[in-house]
């Protein structure tokens, strides 16, 4: 057998068409190897050139968009991929090097049966006809942990769960057997339970087919749980590589150490957490911890029984009741932080929106400051309680400035004298959230997704809400732009004296956050408490389970 790495990426260089003639590096001259049967992790945050790096060895960026200097490299196993034509490019990486992209619903076509999208790579590559292939396919969804394959082999991929559909990309990725496997930010957004299946599945088909792994992450906490080796990307190069143990216990440059430092611990609960220009620069951690808050202020938000059902067809003409929200009850004390974790279709986001009346409540009562909220005029209401969405993407108007997009609420609900006092206004919120007063006049496309949820912010802002409902409001977020966005919420309760239900998967972001702590599943409350008694002694079987799956933790209870 071969000593040689089977990949070998060497002075790679790629920038971008900006203009007629100008081009921006995304990549500069950056080299590493990937041995056989071994795990190499490339880390780094959004726009440091990992994923532009895993798409310039497939063949996948655009020819008319990207350019690829001429001294660069990518060898694998001995056949210079970069001088292969497109004919043999496509064989090589549909068959030897296979790639897990990060966003499943968007990869995979949703006209198209998963079964179909799995037989297509065998075909192509494989050669394989009629009974075969879909013996294949679900031997396929067997291995990859689908349950009932012969039942989902038929399934589109909407009717499958996001976890479920990441097995369907593992599936058609390992179809053909591949000898590298390039996993792009296979787990972002997935809960933690399933972010754990789904690296356990990783491991174990490494083993058992002997491929090497080229593991695409920003978050150092995943890495320690399969990589042999780490490299560290930042802005286009590479700041630190070596063994993970190396990397992760005694790291040498200052930005893998922020990296390690920017995530919420499980276990503690700092004034602050650091970002990136803090490490970067030489300041020291805060290590007091953020005590107890005591409420003084009275309940301002509380639900009792609360419920909301959905209406689904079960045939041609049947109808049936599916419970979303089950019987419900909390009291959010003013001033304070309830966390609200479980994962995908446990009802978390069902209940921020039926409390938001985004949603028609089926059964129960909410009160807000003490009155009913079907009796609070729709107009107050709104103005007092407001929602961060979790896609900081979509939940700004393309078509508005920064401008309008906040000057529109206060508009609506007669907020400032005239538009003149409404700008002064936008501007002062626009420095309260960490953005320059310049960023009226830009567009929502201008900004970084961390940006944007500080604009998302601010626009919540500009009404002077009782109650912010945060959606997996940092879920999309690389860890040290997320470490921002949580000290300015923080920041902002202090200020404003915010109420917040911070609906989350993540439980670390929640353990940081919260105060009081709701766990649920499908639908109902199977635990809550005050968050440090619960992080620390959790009672029920299922939380006990969600926190033996955070990432470097210890199993709980």
């Amino acid at each position: 057998m071969s000593t040689a790495p089977l990949l070998e990426v060497c002075d790679l260089q790629v920038a971008f068409r900006s203009g007629r003639h100008a081009l921006a590096p995304a990549v500069k001259g950056v080299s590493f190897t990937v041995p056989r049967n071994r795990t190499v992790a490339l880390v780094g945050e959004s726009g440091s050139g990992k994923s532009v790096t895993a798409l310039a060895a497939m063949g996948l960026l655009a020819a008319d968009a990207a350019v690829i200097a001429p001294a660069s490299r990518i060898v694998f196993d001995g056949v210079d991929v970069l001088a292969l034509d497109a004919g043999r490019r496509r064989a090589l990486c549909g068959k030897d090097i296979a790639m897990i992209f990060q966003e499943p619903m968007s990869s995979l076509n949703p006209v198209l049966t998963v079964g179909y999208q799995i037989a297509e790579v065998l075909v192509r590559h494989l050669r394989l006809r009629g009974r075969a292939v879909r013996e294949r396919v679900l031997a396929l969804l067997e291995e990859v942990g689908i349950p009932e394959p012969a039942r989902r082999i038929d399934a589109y991929p909407h009717e499958l769960s996001g976890g479920q559909q990441q097995r369907v990309m593992i599936a058609m990725a390992i179809a053909c057997a591949p000898r590298l496997l390039i996993a792009d930010e296979p787990t972002t957004a997935l809960d933690v339970t399933v972010q754990k299946q789904i690296m356990e599945l990783i491991k174990r088909l490494q083993h058992a087919h002997g491929m090497a792994v080229l593991f695409i992450t920003h978050d150092l906490a995943l890495v320690a749980d399969i990589a042999d080796d780490v490299i560290v990307m930042r802005d286009g190069v590479v700041r630190e590589a070596g063994p993970a143990r190396d990397v992760l216990t005694q790291p040498r440059d200052p930005y893998t150490r922020a990296l390690l430092q920017c995530r919420p611990p499980i276990d503690a609960r700092p004034l602050r957490l650091p970002v990136i220009a803090d490490v970067m620069e030489g300041r020291a951690p805060v290590t007091v911890q953020r005590p107890a808050r005591t409420p003084t202020g009275g309940i301002v938000l509380r639900a009792d029984q609360l419920s909301k059902s959905f209406t689904v067809r079960d045939g041609w003409f049947r109808k049936r009741e599916f419970p979303a929200v089950s019987n419900v009850s909390f009291a959010l004390e003013r001033g304070t932080t309830l966390g609200v974790v479980g994962e995908s279709g446990c009802g978390k986001s069902t209940l921020g929106l039926t409390l938001m009346q985004l949603h028609r409540a089926t059964g129960g009562t909410v009160l807000f400051d003490g009155r009913d909220v079907r009796q609070v005029p729709l107009q107050e209401f709104r103005r007092r309680m407001q929602i961060v969405f979790q896609n900081p993407y979509a939940s700004l108007n393309p078509r508005f400035t920064v401008e309008q997009i906040l000057l529109e609420p206060m508009q609506l609900h007669g907020i400032g004298a005239n538009d003149a006092e409404r700008t002064r206004m936008a501007q002062a919120l626009l420095e309260k959230v960490g953005l320059p007063r310049a960023a009226l006049q830009r567009w929502p496309h201008e900004f970084s997704g961390g940006q944007r949820q500080r604009i998302a912010i601010a626009r919540c802002l500009a009404l002077q809400p009782d109650v912010l409902v945060c959606d997996e409001s940092v879920s999309a977020l690389d860890v040290s732009v997320q470490a921002q966005v949580l000290n300015l919420l923080l920041d902002l309760q202090q200020e404003y004296g915010l109420s917040y239900i911070f609906i989350s998967h993540d439980l670390s972001v929640v353990r940081y956050m919260a105060d009081h702590v709701m766990v649920m599943r499908r639908g109902e409350v199977v635990e809550q408490g005050e968050a440090e008694t619960l992080y620390r002694r959790p009672e029920h079987p299922y939380t006990q389970a969600l926190l033996a799956a955070v990432p470097g933790a210890a199993p709980a209870g």
